[in-house]
């Protein structure tokens, strides 16, 4: 073999070590970027799902995602609201505005945010899709912050550290970012962890009343061609992160509206919302949610 075949051979080895130096040169800036620039990782998401976000089951530019891990559950949703950045941050950047989104979840019977010496606590009450005693329904205290607010930025946390039915460890994050165009890209986790005895408890609600339940990640095709979606405890951890989001994006809706029109709009938004996918979120009709709803709002304004 001549002189000329190993410097090629050499040449090439050079090249490819320098194109792994520089991939990996880039991976280390992006995390860097990611742990200085929260913002800026956010867009950088926003890029990479931007083909899922233009297509997808959801009709709107939406990503779900959901993991059942050893001992809890989290589903995570990314999407992009017609919103421009500073509504978002003005209407979500205060606690009391989070009892407004939390009670348009069909579960939630009251919310109430209280300040205290060891910052702000959202006392919220979760129970049935159907109307209940509030002494009936378990409390969950939240405790708010405000993990980061800037010009472009907004990044909100609510951990509950009981639940209800061997629950615990509740995480409720939302990031936002400004996009151009008026837009706000939105990034939502819904996370708790269950015990044995919680697991057991979900396990019998997805045998019984819950049986027939499904979320949203196609797992394969029906026998008659229609998708097949996820069951058990992944499909029960997706349909409550998008009702939550399906919630805040109602409330912002609902928050460029004169104030005395806001809550009708909120509820029937919200609705008018969760019907799109009545596969997995119809639970009520409209006149009985909305029934149930303005009362527990009344509740909510007059009960402490």
């Amino acid at each position: 073999m001549n002189k000329h075949f190993w410097s090629t051979i050499v040449s090439g080895r050079a090249r490819q070590c320098k194109c792994l130096l520089l991939a990996c040169a880039a991976w280390m800036a992006c995390a860097a970027i990611a742990q200085t620039d929260p913002a800026a990782a956010l867009r950088a998401k926003h890029t990479n799902l931007s083909a899922q976000l233009r297509q997808n089951q959801f009709k709107r530019p939406l990503v779900l995602d959901s993991v059942e891990q050893r001992n809890g559950l989290k589903g995570d949703i990314y999407g992009v609201v017609d919103y421009p950045f500073d509504l978002v941050s003005a209407a979500l950047n205060n606690p009391g505005h989070w009892c407004d989104v939390m009670i348009l979840h069909i579960n939630t019977k009251y919310c109430h945010a209280v300040e205290g010496a060891a910052g702000t606590t959202l006392k919220v009450n979760i129970g049935k899709k159907t109307p209940e005693e509030l002494a009936d329904a378990p409390r969950v205290e939240f405790k708010y912050s405000v993990a980061a607010s800037s010009a472009d930025y907004l990044a909100i946390t609510l951990n509950a550290k009981d639940g209800p039915l061997g629950t615990s460890d509740y995480q409720i994050h939302l990031q936002a970012v400004a996009l151009p165009a008026s837009k706000t890209f939105l990034h939502l986790t819904y996370a708790y962890s269950v015990n044995f005895g919680g697991r057991l408890a979900m396990l019998t609600y997805l045998a019984t009343v819950g049986s027939g339940k499904v979320g949203f990640t196609v797992t394969g095709k029906e026998p008659d061609g229609e998708p097949a979606y996820i069951a058990g405890v992944r499909g029960l951890v997706e349909r409550n992160t998008m009702r939550y989001f399906l919630a805040i994006d109602a409330f912002l809706d609902s928050s460029r509206t004169a104030p005395a029109m806001q809550l009708e709009q909120r509820l029937q938004n919200w609705f008018n919302a969760v019907e799109q996918y009545p596969r997995q979120l119809h639970e009520a009709d409209r006149p009985a949610y909305m029934d149930m709803k303005r009362a527990e709002v009344v509740r909510q304004q007059t009960e402490r």
